[in-house]
């Protein structure tokens, strides 16, 4: 909910990297933020958040053993 006021306080601008940032952190519900400031930053957040789940459901089930 405060990506909007971060972004602008360390004046991050390009819409590609808010969508990307905001898909990674925040999920579903910041990806309909995403898409609220604008169709481009939605766009990136979605793709981020798809990308994110496919690489965490890849990268888990190898790192269990390292883990336990």
């Amino acid at each position: 909910m405060s990506a909007r006021y971060l972004f602008d306080a360390i004046k991050v601008k390009e819409p590609a990297v808010r969508g990307l940032a905001i898909g990674v952190a925040a999920h579903g519900i910041g990806t309909a933020r995403a898409f609220q400031v604008g169709e481009e930053a939605g766009a990136f957040a979605a793709l981020a958040m798809g990308m994110n789940g496919i690489l965490t459901a890849l990268l888990i089930p190898s790192l269990i053993p390292l883990l336990g």
